[in-house]
């Protein structure tokens, strides 16, 4: 991480937060030593970010921070936090960071007249299930599906027969209590859906698939969309 994109980190995961944080506390999250962190805070505070408290108590960003304000209806916002809640209960850990600190965000960035929207919707996400647990690194597998590269797999099917495949990850789906990866087999010569909590193994290749990722969805979404039996009259 690049430390411009840590600083901004460290005014992402204060603002979400009402109680103090320590220094060890964001060491972790942001996967540095507590002396980098110590030495972060001192650079925002002299760059004015009104950050409260001290080493070994935590610290809190001033409410008041301003930012400039979000142009966005009620009913934007509460389809913004819908969404955001949605991925923060079933993506993965990463995805679920990252909508936790866009609620946030658009917390503070928002006129005050608004904020209630956020804090007291009216609509709300369903507590989530656990999800079973995944065969392969998901957030790797967003990155190698925006690259357009290919992953192998070990694949264990509904009897445990397992086989080997090479595919072209197309997109992640997520069903009540599992996630399903989309993309084409070159086994089988066809899109299939493969439940990561069935994937034994992965390895992730750099050799790039068959076309671009774009490409790769269209085909994806016109598969999809013969299996429904959607097309023109």
């Amino acid at each position: 991480m690049r430390r411009a994109d840590r600083l901004f980190q460290i005014i992402q995961v204060l603002r979400r937060s009402r109680q103090p944080v320590t220094a060890s506390q964001l060491a972790v999250e942001l996967e540095v030593s507590q002396r980098s962190i110590y030495r972060d805070i001192a650079d925002l505070i002299g760059q004015r970010v009104p950050i409260r408290g001290e080493a070994g108590i935590g610290y809190l960003l001033d409410r008041d921070f301003d930012m400039p304000p979000l142009m966005l209806t009620p009913d934007e916002l509460e389809a913004a936090v819908l969404g955001a809640q949605w991925v923060a209960g079933r993506g993965d850990a990463v995805l679920a960071r990252a909508a936790r600190d866009l609620i946030a965000k658009i917390a503070s960035a928002v006129p005050a007249r608004l904020r209630p929207f956020i804090s007291e919707p009216s609509i709300g996400v369903p507590k989530s299930r656990v999800m079973a647990a995944d065969g392969l690194d998901i957030t790797r597998t967003r990155s190698w599906i925006g690259s357009g590269r290919k992953i192998r797999i070990r694949y264990k099917d509904e009897q445990s027969r397992e086989t080997e495949r090479t595919i072209w990850p197309t997109i992640i789906g997520y069903a009540e209590t599992v996630r399903l990866l989309a993309a084409w087999c070159e086994l089988r010569q066809g899109f299939r859906h493969f439940r990561t909590d069935r994937i034994v193994s992965a390895e992730f290749l750099p050799e790039p698939s068959g076309c671009r990722p774009g490409e790769l969805r269209a085909r994806w979404q016109r598969f999809m969309e013969s299996e429904r039996g959607i097309g023109p009259p």
